[in-house]
């Protein structure tokens, strides 16, 4: 399984789920999470990697960042991930 192939399951069982999702490209400030997910009374970032892979020292950095703000940053590697996060 690819990191790909979780971001399109992902993207698949948001938008089964009635919302929507936003790929981010991160002008000025890298290592932000790959996707904005939109569902009702759930909005949070995501972050996609291959089975096993864990974020980069500067992706957790910049997580943690965003989590002291308050943001919801998830890493998902697998489906049973994205099941998980996306579970009422």
């Amino acid at each position: 399984m690819t990191e790909r192939e979780i971001e399109a399951y992902l993207h698949r069982r948001v938008r089964e789920a009635g919302g929507d999702y936003r790929r981010t490209e991160w002008i000025g400030r890298a290592n932000g999470p790959d996707d904005r997910i939109m569902l009702p009374g759930n909005c949070f970032w995501a972050e996609c990697k291959a089975p096993g892979k864990k974020p980069s020292e500067a992706q957790l950095r910049e997580h943690a960042r965003m989590r002291e703000l308050g943001e919801t940053v998830h890493v998902l590697d697998s489906f049973e991930a994205v099941d998980k996060v996306l579970a009422p």
